[in-house]
């Protein structure tokens, strides 16, 4: 983030009372970071990004018309996108999607003065560190013939699909699609075990996520100091050999701490 910019918030003392713009605040900084001149944010068009800084501390913000609603796939993808940037060099407290406050004499009286000291604290704490998503998800060749192989009911379902027709086979094709998902729930949650146990010596912490897809293997976020990311990416080459064709393996990140914070 280069270039300065400073937003004090006085010259909107002087405006109308009624306004057509808010603040739309994506996350809390440390109060010496900078920002390019061409940085821009959520909007149609994209809001220009401002700082507004008290005391330690400071809020990357940008005017959105209150009139309109935020939602859009856009929108999420520029606040994402703007904060996974600025934490790639500096600490970054990232804020839900969506926070907007009325003026920015609002972000320094509501947000930023009543919690600056835990926020100036949370930025120290996550400062050298970045996060990573760890992104696992079955084969589904591979795992039905886990499935099959390891289950003997599964097998017997599946011989007796083959040779009736499938109008009387109902019941036993809901069986068997019941019991496929519970045995690969119960090695989602075996293989998620031991992706956080084999990370935990290169990691500064980790958040299981909740499946977003029904042959995910593991979904984690991994907390990781910058100095470790070397380590970190290492066992993520190895945990792919070992895998291999049996399941996909998905490294998104460095990007802003969103699981670690709670802002």
């Amino acid at each position: 983030m280069t270039g300065s910019t400073r937003q004090s918030g006085a010259g909107d003392r002087a405006e109308a009372p009624q306004r057509d713009t808010a603040c739309y605040v994506y996350g809390i900084l440390p109060e010496d970071v900078e920002i390019s001149e061409d940085a821009v944010g959520v909007g149609d068009p994209p809001g220009r990004i401002k700082i507004i800084r008290h005391g330690e501390i400071a809020a990357l913000v940008s005017d959105v018309d209150v009139d309109r609603p935020l939602g859009r796939a856009q929108d999420l993808v520029a606040h994402e996108q703007l904060l996974d940037e600025a934490a790639a060099e500096v600490p970054v407290l990232p804020l839900r999607f969506g926070a907007v406050m009325t003026t920015p004499e609002a972000v320094v009286e509501e947000l930023l003065a009543p919690h600056h000291d835990s926020f100036a604290a949370a930025l120290k704490q996550i400062e050298g560190r970045a996060q990573f998503v760890l992104k696992a998800r079955y084969a589904e060749q591979p795992v039905l013939v886990e499935v099959l192989t390891e289950n003997a009911e599964a097998r017997q379902l599946r011989d007796r699909i083959r040779q009736l027709p499938e109008e009387v086979t109902r019941n036993e094709r809901i069986r068997l699609g019941e019991l496929i998902t519970q045995i690969i729930a119960a090695k989602r949650e075996a293989d998620t075990r031991a992706v956080v146990e084999r990370f935990e010596p290169c990691t500064a912490g980790a958040v299981v996520r909740d499946p977003s897809h029904e042959r995910d293997a593991a979904h984690v976020a991994f907390l990781v100091e910058n100095d470790r990311q070397a380590d970190f990416e290492r066992v993520v080459g190895e945990l792919r050999s070992e895998w291999g064709d049996r399941v996909e393996v998905r490294l998104l990140g460095p990007m802003a701490p969103y699981d670690f914070v709670t802002t």
